[in-house]
């Protein structure tokens, strides 16, 4: 179905538009919706592009081979794969002794205030101190990634974590910083 779909506006609606809820069906269409939306978001209220990558509209982030290769590559391993849909601050104590764990933490970016968390998010309240200090009682490896702060900074020093900054763009092509804190030594 990837490699046939055409992203035209109208094939676009007609998908967004479905209320066939079978498991092909809402993956498919999670699929467009993220790869057609502004940053890839699909919190309520989060628009579809309208000029696309360089100006290529909704079709300028659909490539069906490669999304076909990568979701076939994924495809690859769904006998070693378990989806868990709950609190992963849960999952992290549940894991926290297995040195074979290895964790890779993505939260929403609402510490020092930050704000784009809130708006991107439907479940967008975190502790971060509790975070942090969870993820020090952790014995297998992890990286999570953070907005460059100060706070985040001084919480991943207080735990003995490693920081690297990574150069990004975000949604509007200002070159930014995010932060990787890890458990293990950063190389080059």
């Amino acid at each position: 179905r990837v490699e046939v779909f055409e992203a035209s506006s109208e094939n676009v609606q007609a998908v967004l538009g479905e209320t066939n809820g079978d498991e092909i069906n809402t993956a498919f269409k999670t699929l467009l919706r993220n790869r057609i939306s502004r940053g890839g978001i699909l919190a309520k209220g989060a628009s579809i592009m309208k000029q696309g990558e360089n100006g290529s509209g909704l079709a300028s982030r659909w490539y069906p081979r490669p999304l076909a290769a990568r979701i076939r590559a994924i495809g690859s391993y769904a006998d070693r794969s378990h989806f868990i849909q709950g609190d992963g601050m849960s999952l992290i104590d549940l894991s926290k002794d297995n040195p074979m764990a290895a964790f890779f933490i993505d939260p929403p970016y609402t510490a020092a205030g930050k704000r784009a968390g809130r708006r991107l998010y439907n479940h967008s309240e975190i502790d971060h101190d509790d975070l942090f200090g969870r993820m020090a009682a952790v014995r297998g490896p992890f990286m999570m990634t953070y907005d460059e702060s100060g706070e985040i900074i001084r919480m991943a020093r207080e735990h003995g974590f490693n920081l690297a900054k990574v150069p990004m763009k975000n949604t509007h092509h200002n070159r930014l910083y995010e932060l990787l804190v890890t458990s293990g030594e950063l190389s080059a």
